[in-house]
């Protein structure tokens, strides 16, 4: 009876999904269990996507997943009830709840690539839900995924189904995973930070194709993400979580413009990086430049540099050539930034650079003297001043081994430091990143993602570097904690005078924190200035697409950006794919045809000291960019 009452009132309401009280705990062998989802309240309309956000631990997945009736390992649903449809999903048993799954609730995870089966076609994975949930027959199932291939705007889409897995890309796989979602038609789907892994390029093509095809069948939808510019396209209502907690529940347009708690303003804040730095090691090095009457050498400086993988040919070249006549140069104190999709030879430059992948051809000088060009013939001393810290923290650090047997490996290796003398200075390092010194004793698995990272490094400044190759450190880490580490590696070259080589997809944060900017694309150097040269038109025209891609603070962005950045394109002769003309010319809005399609661009600089390999002129270039000048100063 009373569920009867509680069914009809949610039909009533015209809310799919109501949650109402809910608590999830956590435990760990040996210790008592611990709230993580605190009295949790909220409703979603049908047709309605609600948005949960929050940093890592805020308790917006477990929220998520909860819709499905499920925790994950080590947690349980404690208390409380959730209703989706006309479903009690507290009460059913797991032969009931695996019929929910993936029928009536469906999740689009964050990384495709875990969530398909490399052995098979993609069409067998994207239709086997229906044929287990008996939905409707094969031929239907495989009829009804050419359309969602289709309606998601994927290419060849009666043809794309028999590739597998490895055969697409990753904003291509994440796409054909919605298909999987919705092949079923679900009352609800979730989708758990579905374009986090993705270039912001990328990212436009899949938020537009969720958009419209959530829109289109009308579907109700969970959005998780810690990422309020994305969200701002997606969400009509958004839930902010921190601790476990709501803190506040609004409108999208509410939320963005007139946020009311307090954690809800710090995340506004967080999304529009601040310059970092601008005085200590890098300022001193410009006055001391100033003042001596000749310049001191660069600390790094690579020129025209060839690399790759594979079988080295005739002419000493790799058969598969990653980057291709590269120049760049970094100063001591300073901070050179990379910037460019994935794909564009930015992780292996860092690695060229640091000795794992060889130089095919070119030369790396540090200090003005040649570097060898192979790892075993560098020497400990060359190890020492170059360090690198990886993207992902989790596979960067030994699970089994405690913080301060981390960073005490590289204290033996490089200082012969051991005992007591290097316990007091895992403490110091500690203190250097801004973590406890009661950190020491825990393993990897026991911290945070910000403090994985920071760890990251502590063991690279273990070392005493004067550079350090920072690979996207901060893409895995949720806008708060990214910003904290930004302001951490400003802090750290202030007080020790280390330069950087900082490298991401994020123009944000490269303006955040570079003094210069290299932009890269398809293993080419097609743009290189300092900070305020790509502050402002004219740019090359990729350097533009990027910075036309990062998301705005604002609803209705992703609705002319993707006019903006995906417009028809001029047709082009029968050259365009030549090996050696400009790599961009198959996504230039500004090509030339009988130029572009059969002269190779030269480099050359335009009056805000940029250099630019583009055959297009600045007038041209400050002509394309209007758009987007017009745009920024209308929301400014």
């Amino acid at each position: 009876m009373a569920a009867n009452l509680a069914m009809n009132l949610s039909s009533l309401s015209g809310n799919l999904v109501e949650v109402r009280g809910l608590r999830v705990v956590g435990s760990s062998e040996g210790r008592p269990e611990t709230t993580i989802v605190h009295d949790i309240d909220f409703t979603v309309a049908r047709g309605e996507v609600l948005a949960l956000i929050g940093e890592s631990g805020s308790g917006k997945t477990t929220i998520a997943l909860s819709l499905m009736g499920h925790a994950r390992r080590g947690c349980r649903i404690a208390g409380g009830t959730i209703r989706v449809g006309d479903c009690d999903v507290r009460s059913l048993s797991p032969a009931q709840l695996a019929s929910l799954r993936g029928r009536k609730v469906a999740y689009i995870a964050q990384s495709a690539a875990a969530a398909f089966n490399p052995a098979r076609s993609i069409m067998d994975q994207v239709i086997e839900s229906a044929l287990i949930h008996g939905t409707m027959t094969k031929a239907a199932a495989q009829a009804k995924a050419v359309e969602l291939f289709r309606a998601l705007a994927l290419p060849e889409p009666e043809k794309i189904g028999k590739r597998y897995p490895h055969q697409v890309s990753g904003g291509q796989l994440q796409r054909l995973l919605a298909a999987m979602a919705l092949i079923t038609d679900p009352e609800l789907v979730i989708l758990d930070e579905p374009t986090t892994a993705l270039d912001v390029t990328t990212q436009i093509d899949v938020l537009q194709a969720f958009k419209r095809v959530v829109k289109e069948l009308g579907t109700t939808a969970v959005y998780v993400s810690h990422d309020l510019a994305v969200v701002a396209q997606m969400a009509d209502r958004i839930v902010v979580l921190s601790d476990g907690q709501i803190r506040e529940v609004g409108s999208t347009g509410q939320i963005l413009n007139a946020p009311a708690h307090p954690y809800t303003q710090s995340l506004i804040a967080a999304v529009t990086p601040k310059r970092r730095g601008g005085s200590g090691a890098g300022e001193q090095a410009e006055v001391a430049a100033a003042v001596a009457p000749a310049k001191p050498k660069p600390l790094l400086e690579v020129k025209r540099l060839v690399a790759g993988y594979g079988k080295i040919d005739a002419k000493g070249l790799p058969a598969a050539r990653i980057l291709d006549d590269v120049d760049l140069v970094i100063e001591r104190g300073k901070t050179v930034g990379v910037i460019g999709e994935s794909g564009s030879g930015k992780t292996t430059l860092a690695k060229v650079i640091a000795g794992l992948v060889p130089v095919a051809g070119g030369q790396l000088l540090l200090d003005g003297e040649p570097m060898p060009a192979r790892l075993e013939q560098r020497t400990k001393e060359q190890f020492r001043r170059i360090q690198i810290v990886f993207q992902n923290a989790d596979t960067a650090l030994n699970p089994v081994h405690t913080v301060e047997q981390i960073l005490s490996r590289p204290l033996a290796f490089y200082h012969g430091m051991k005992g007591e003398k290097a316990r007091r200075r895992v403490a110091e390092l500690l203190d250097l990143v801004r973590l406890p010194a009661a950190l020491a004793a825990r393993k990897s698995g026991e911290l945070s993602g910000g403090q994985k990272q920071r760890i990251n490094l502590a063991r690279a400044l273990a070392a005493e570097p004067d550079l350090i190759l920072c690979d996207e450190v901060t893409s895995a880490l949720d806008t708060v904690v990214g910003a904290a580490i930004l302001d951490l590696l400003a802090d750290l070259q202030k007080k020790l005078g280390v330069s950087y080589l900082f490298i991401t997809h994020d123009i944000g944060k490269m303006r955040a924190i570079s003094d210069d900017i290299v932009v890269l694309y398809a293993g080419h150097r097609v743009e290189a200035g300092d900070r305020t040269a790509l502050c402002a038109p004219p740019f090359h025209p990729y350097a533009d697409l990027l910075i036309s891609s990062a998301p705005e603070l604002r609803t209705g962005w992703l609705d002319e950006a993707s006019e903006r950045c995906h417009g028809e394109l001029p047709p082009i002769g029968s050259k365009a794919d030549h090996s050696e003309l400009c790599t961009f010319l198959g996504r230039c809005p500004l090509r030339i045809d009988g130029l572009c399609n059969t002269t190779a661009p030269a480099k050359r600089q335009l009056s805000n000291g940029a250099e630019v390999l583009c055959h297009r002129s600045e007038a041209d270039l400050v002509t394309l960019q209007q758009v987007s000048v017009a745009r920024e100063r209308t929301v400014a």
